[in-house]
């Protein structure tokens, strides 16, 4: 069963759902999607962990925000974790989720258990030049022509573009990006510096690391998933094949594999109570090894 409510902050809110009972998973989103790209994995892993997903401030269910109130994403989930009562927590995020837990591990440390980075943004490493040009065509078409005109460049965007051959992830990537407000286009976003940029200092993340990449993914996105699981000390790095930027949606049973894995490894469990399946859908992805993997 699942609880959905509402966290109300200074300037904004948060809608959250939490489902299941365990140790604590918390699941941040992608750009402009909201916490319903989560669904293959909180059907997956509600049996066993206390799943938490969360809309971001000025997303989904989360709503517009206060342009004049100062905030940070990690702050907030930080501020998630502390109104759930978890002390600790594994963080996981996609694309823009991703950057928003290394920023909160960052924060506080000894708060995470472990960091699952799927697709992450990864500041400091140059996009692409075509991803590049699409990512500022959004903005512009919400500002010139209107909301809907941003969300449509938003959904035509090189990113999604593996995604977008596969009808049922095309239709859900469609449903969320339908509900983002799109104040951080057409509006003042008071988001403030959130510290340093994980590229600066990857020796600080000092708690266990999944880097998961898709194969079809932008060239831009696969070279910051390389070059985080080359930093991070003892990172266990993955190429999900047939898969691109939404490798959870397009790819659900190899990346919910992959998670398991990794949250067993995290809890000391063996896997054998699954009879070996989520260690088989694991072995989909491939395992690159080197300098700062493990």
């Amino acid at each position: 069963m699942s609880d959905s409510r509402v966290l109300t902050l200074p300037g904004g809110r948060l809608a959250y759902e939490v489902t299941g009972q365990g140790p604590a998973v918390v699941f941040c989103h992608g750009f402009g999607l909201d916490m319903r790209m989560w669904d293959p994995q909180v059907e997956h892993l509600a049996s066993r962990f206390r799943v938490v997903r969360y809309d971001c401030r000025g997303f989904g269910a989360s709503g517009p925000f206060d342009p004049a109130a100062g905030y940070t994403h990690a702050g907030d989930l930080l501020a998630l974790l502390d109104h759930l009562g978890i002390g600790q927590a594994v963080l996981a995020g996609l694309s823009f989720g991703g950057r928003v837990v290394m920023q909160a591990a960052l924060a506080a440390p000894a708060r995470v258990r472990g960091l699952a980075l799927l697709d992450a943004v990864l500041d400091g490493v140059p996009w692409d030049p075509e991803s590049a040009v699409a990512l500022d065509e959004a903005p512009e078409q919400a500002s010139e022509h209107g909301l809907l005109a941003g969300r449509a460049a938003w959904l035509a965007h090189p990113l999604f573009a593996a995604a977008r051959r596969r009808p049922e992830v095309s239709r859900a990537l469609a449903a969320m990006v339908a509900c983002y407000p799109g104040q951080h286009w057409i509006g003042h976003d008071p988001h403030l510096s959130a510290g340093p940029r994980p590229i600066d200092v990857p020796e600080q993340f000092t708690m266990p690391v999944l880097v998961a990449v898709g194969e079809q993914d932008v060239p831009g996105f696969r070279e910051m998933s390389a070059v985080l699981a080359r930093l991070i000390p003892g990172a266990r790095y993955y190429v999900v094949p047939d898969a691109g930027h939404m490798i959870n949606m397009e790819q659900p049973a190899a990346v919910n594999g992959l998670l398991t894995a990794f949250l067993d490894q995290l809890s000391g469990q063996a896997s054998e109570r699954t009879g070996g399946t989520d260690e088989r859908n694991a072995d989909h992805a491939a395992e690159h090894t080197g300098t700062g993997h493990r």
